[in-house]
């Protein structure tokens, strides 16, 4: 294994917001990581560094609104600024990525890898999400989001909050892994990372997103990995299936005990799944493109 070093930089945007961005690694292929709606690029930290470590580039970002990314004045957010963002970041390097993107990332990478051409990604891991999801387990993780509007009063009471919304996981988070995700406001209070006009604006649009991004799966001519957790309440069998209809060259793994927040949850799993993607899809660093049938049925 390599040792892995992290190189912090800023990156304008498309509209010149500037996106915080980690970079691990120098070697080959280049993964580009988008994160879920609500996380922060440091939901990758484990993964980037494991396959950094077995030879990858990883990029790792904050999308607008999140993190130490730039948020949009007035709070109006529209899904295209993200997509706009995945694609400047994808278009600067200089061999086209492997998209892994979580939920809402993977949605976004879904769309480009759909619509655009040339395609930005060499490949894509769509990491628990598929064009069509159950509503029950979105709104759940929406409702956790919109839980506390007056913040925490210490590290401790959001680590026990975290620890209720996610007991599948054995460990409470440290205060050192909370700060990343809360900010202190002039009350002495700690608040989500996130601008609070992303729960209207991006949710709002999600469910008008979805003939278009149904659409845009049907037209995928890259190499797929859909990952999904066993447990998940957000992707189900027959999210599944739907897909695998529209891209039937897409490989699908199913991650044992894992839910919707699968890299946190199985981060040995997720990683082993994604380096033999790669080691079978592209042998000696060649990009190698599935056959497409004509139509799609």
């Amino acid at each position: 294994m390599r040792m892995v070093t992290i190189r912090t930089s800023t990156f304008p945007s498309h509209d010149g917001l500037p996106l915080a961005v980690d970079v691990r690694g120098t070697g080959a292929p280049a993964l580009l990581f988008a994160h879920g709606f609500g996380q922060t690029r440091g939901a990758w930290n484990a993964a980037a560094d494991a396959l950094a470590a077995r030879g990858c580039r990883c990029i790792t970002f904050d999308s607008r609104g999140h993190g130490e990314s730039g948020r949009v004045a007035g709070g109006d957010y529209h899904m295209d600024q993200f997509a706009g963002d995945l694609m400047a970041l994808a278009r600067v390097q200089p061999e086209p990525p492997i998209l892994v993107g979580a939920s809402m990332g993977g949605l976004l990478g879904l769309v480009l890898a759909g619509e655009a051409r040339p395609a930005p990604f060499r490949a894509l891991v769509l990491v628990d999400i598929t064009p069509r999801w159950e509503t029950a387990g979105v709104e759940r993780i929406l409702a956790f989001m919109q839980a506390y509007p007056d913040g925490f009063a210490d590290y401790t009471e959001a680590a026990e909050q975290i620890s209720a919304y996610l007991p599948q996981r054995r460990e409470r988070k440290r205060e050192e892994q909370l700060k990343p995700l809360l900010r202190e406001g002039a009350d002495g209070r700690l608040r989500w990372h996130w601008d609070p006009a992303l729960l209207e604006d991006v949710v709002r649009e999600s469910e008008r997103y979805q003939p278009r991004l149904l659409a845009a799966a049907a037209r995928v001519d890259v190499p797929v990995l859909l990952l999904s957790g066993e447990r998940s309440d957000v992707v189900s069998r027959e999210t599944v299936a739907e897909f695998l209809k529209l891209v039937p060259h897409a490989r699908h793994v199913e991650v044992p005990a894992a839910t919707h927040m699968l890299a946190g949850d199985a981060n040995d799993a997720f990683t082993h799944e994604i380096a033999r993607f790669i080691e079978d899809v592209f042998p000696g660093g060649a990009v190698r493109r599935p056959t497409i049938p004509q139509e799609v049925h």
